[in-house]
């Protein structure tokens, strides 16, 4: 069920704290809020799959969505789990491709969407807002190319401590106290995903973690208990544990 969107002063506030509107005023944010729809999905429901095409921007108000993608072998890889307002789906407007991966919600989610043409339109009328969408891009490719060179370098127990920390700590470069938790429910599967390992052997890795009190299940997330020990076994400056 879709809704013409209103400029609630709630929703500007959100989409204030992303890197797309960084230093923006919120008249400016307003303008382009009110062009979209705000829409409900149900737990189980894909926003869109792997493929479609790209005919509109989402930006999460609340709830948990998924972005995995299926490889050409049926591998699937999770992307990240969107639990906090944010921005999605740029990427395949941009370029005006299609999608390159799946977007599913986990539960009952409020999403506010935009035509590709009015957001286009929008950051040609806003270059400040153009030149923070490339930021943000810019920091993409970079992380994109920063888990290619953990493959590359990192054995898969350092890729699962790096990938926890990085759960709970937005700049590896500041650290959290030890006792993080870790906002988002991650399975087994998914870490596995998230660190291009098998579950069996990711399962190994955290039964290793937790026998050694570095790593807790609480429920069902994970507390990091000896953040300096995942560090180091994450080749992260500072880990000593």
């Amino acid at each position: 069920m879709a809704t013409r969107t209103v400029a609630s002063p709630e929703l500007v506030e959100e989409m204030a704290r992303t890197p797309l509107f960084e230093g923006a005023a919120p008249a400016t944010i307003s303008r382009l809020a009110e062009r979209g729809i705000t829409r409900r999905y149900r737990r189980g429901t894909y926003l869109f799959h792997q493929g479609d095409g790209s005919p509109e921007v989402f930006f999460l108000i609340a709830g948990r969505v998924e972005i995995s993608s299926l490889s050409a072998s049926g591998h699937r890889q999770l992307h990240t789990t969107l639990d906090t307002p944010q921005f999605f789906g740029e990427l395949g407007v941009l370029g005006e491709m299609p999608r390159t991966a799946a977007a599913l919600a986990l539960e009952e989610s409020s999403v506010w969407l935009v035509s590709a043409d009015a957001f286009l339109d929008f950051l040609a009328e806003e270059p400040s807002a153009a030149r923070c969408l490339l930021r943000a891009l810019a920091r993409q490719v970079t992380s994109h190319e920063a888990f290619v060179e953990d493959l590359l370098y990192l054995d898969l127990k350092g890729r699962v401590a790096k990938r926890l920390l990085q759960l709970v700590a937005p700049s590896l470069d500041e650290l959290p106290e030890d006792g993080a938790v870790v906002p988002s429910v991650v399975t087994h599967a998914d870490l596995a995903s998230l660190c291009g390992g098998s579950r069996e052997n990711v399962t190994r890795i955290l039964s290793d973690l937790q026998r050694r009190g570095i790593v807790e299940r609480e429920g069902r997330r994970f507390v990091l208990r000896k953040i300096s020990s995942l560090a180091r076994l994450a080749g992260v400056g500072g880990g000593t544990g």
